[in-house]
């Protein structure tokens, strides 16, 4: 007489997906982000530094997008570039350096489940770090993509600035959209 075990198989769990697919933006993968953006940033100015002349000029989109050699001894679009400062150089690195730090220790700081502040925050240091590097070796910031429409341009940038912007915006859209459990006053 055969009999049937009264128990029933012991079935292991599947893993919970949600948390392995919120938990992708791993350090590794933020780190990835962050090169690929320095690395894109410096290959793309190398190329503008041999290929156009300083503030020259190659119409891209007739009306709308030149590429362009300029140099950037300011901070963000210009601000303080035309300003003649002792140390310059020296005091818009120290700047760049503090806020670097700043955002790579809040970087470190961001669980891994919020993955859209990880990816925005990976472009900013990447795209942070190429400019310092400009800034800390040559004293200025490479700029090339000139948009503009009629007489109107909107400040020089690069593929840095492009990445901290971008980056900015996925923090702003994390913040107000994505991420509800922000405290409210008491």
């Amino acid at each position: 007489m055969t009999i049937e075990s009264q128990t029933a198989p012991v079935v292991t769990p599947a893993p919970d997906i949600a948390p392995a697919a919120a938990g992708f933006m791993t350090r590794r993968v933020m780190g990835t982000i962050s090169v690929a953006v320095l690395i894109l940033d410096q290959v793309s100015k190398l190329l503008v530094r041999t290929q156009i002349g300083l503030n020259d000029s190659i119409e891209i989109v007739p009306g709308l997008l030149n590429l362009v050699h300029v140099r950037n001894t300011g901070a963000a679009f210009g601000f303080l570039n035309a300003v003649v400062l002792a140390n310059k150089q020296f005091l818009m690195t120290a700047v760049a350096l503090v806020a670097l730090a700043a955002i790579g220790l809040y970087a470190w700081r961001v669980g891994s489940q919020e993955a859209l502040a990880r990816a925005g925050l990976a472009l900013i240091l990447g795209g942070a770090v190429g400019n310092l590097i400009d800034r800390a070796a040559a004293g200025y910031v490479l700029d090339f993509v000139d948009v503009y429409w009629r007489s109107y341009h909107f400040w020089a940038f690069n593929v840095a600035d492009s990445a901290i912007t971008v980056g900015a915006c996925l923090l702003i859209l994390d913040m107000l959209v994505v991420t509800r459990d922000v405290s409210t006053p008491v």
